[in-house]
């Protein structure tokens, strides 16, 4: 091949490159700028279609719950406080362990804290000698953090935490973290219920619904604003109440036996309080879009 045939060749492979990278670049670029006033009609509104969100909602119990419980040991030297704090928590630890797991998580965290020789200056209050060669003895925290995976036992494990006399509990707080059937029941929900809404607009405007364009399970192309600005995400509109049947779930295992109270492995102050922990109820939402033609 000849030099001018070459740099020709070059050129237009140069040439093919840089309209293949305009053409991805274009294919990325909206087809309008946002907040236009006028903006192309996407491609499935070039002939008459109806496009209908679904908003459902359930009520269903919170399945997690956390709290905290600290526990401190003062001692001369930093890794006798830490040593003393650890006893403390040694116990609780395995009683909570014991569960399993699946149903309880336990994470432990120190902090150390130096503990200043104390004076009165001439007035009376009451000073700290911050420096280091007036340490008088050492603060260790244990903050044990529960993590309760299984409403059955929840009760138990903050009875439990209880007995072992904590310096502080914290407050329990619960969530609601659906499993996948759960999560595939409500998105299924959501499209039946663009269907009915669907359904009775077109019947109420004397039209019938011809074949499913699009469906969309996040509900955003149905929360496109083409005439007013492109895009324009808003509120789907009131959710429907729908009814999760627990029997669709499989049936949990059988809780475990409590474990043996602390007095009966030798520590503790005898048998765990009861305690009266009721998982509140809490919403779960889900939408879809589904576009259909008209007849």
């Amino acid at each position: 091949m000849s030099r001018g045939k070459f740099r020709a060749a070059l050129a237009a492979g140069v040439m093919t490159s840089a309209l293949a990278a305009w053409s991805i670049a274009a294919a990325q670029t909206p087809p309008a700028q946002l907040g236009a006033r006028y903006v192309p009609a996407p491609w499935w509104m070039q002939e008459p279609v109806i496009a209908s969100i679904g908003l459902v909602r359930t009520e269903l119990p919170a399945n997690r719950a956390a709290f905290t419980a600290q526990f401190q040991a003062v001692e001369r030297t930093s890794a006798a406080a830490q040593q003393a704090a650890a006893a403390k928590v040694r116990e609780i630890d395995s009683v909570l362990r014991a569960y399993g797991a699946d149903k309880v998580r336990i994470e432990t965290t120190l902090s150390t804290r130096p503990l200043y020789e104390q004076y009165r200056d001439k007035d009376g209050n009451i000073l700290e000698n911050q420096r280091a060669d007036k340490i008088d003895r050492y603060e260790v925290s244990a903050t044990v953090r529960i993590d309760v995976r299984d409403m059955a036992v929840l009760e138990r494990a903050y009875a439990a935490v209880q007995a072992a006399q904590p310096t502080a509990v914290g407050p329990v707080g619960f969530r609601l973290e659906p499993d996948n059937e759960v999560r595939t029941w409500l998105s299924k929900e959501a499209v039946k219920d663009a269907a009915r809404r669907a359904n009775l607009a077109a019947d109420a405007a004397g039209s019938k619904l011809g074949r499913v364009k699009v469906i969309d399970p996040t509900g955003r192309a149905c929360q496109t604003d083409v005439l007013a600005g492109w895009p324009s995400y808003g509120s789907g509109g009131a959710p429907v109440d729908v009814s999760y049947d627990a029997a669709m779930a499989p049936s949990p295992p059988p809780p475990p036996p409590p474990p043996a109270p602390m007095a009966a492995r030798g520590g503790g102050q005898g048998e765990p309080m009861q305690f009266t922990l009721q998982p509140p109820r809490q919403w779960l939402q889900e939408e879809a879009c589904v576009v259909y033609g008209l007849m």
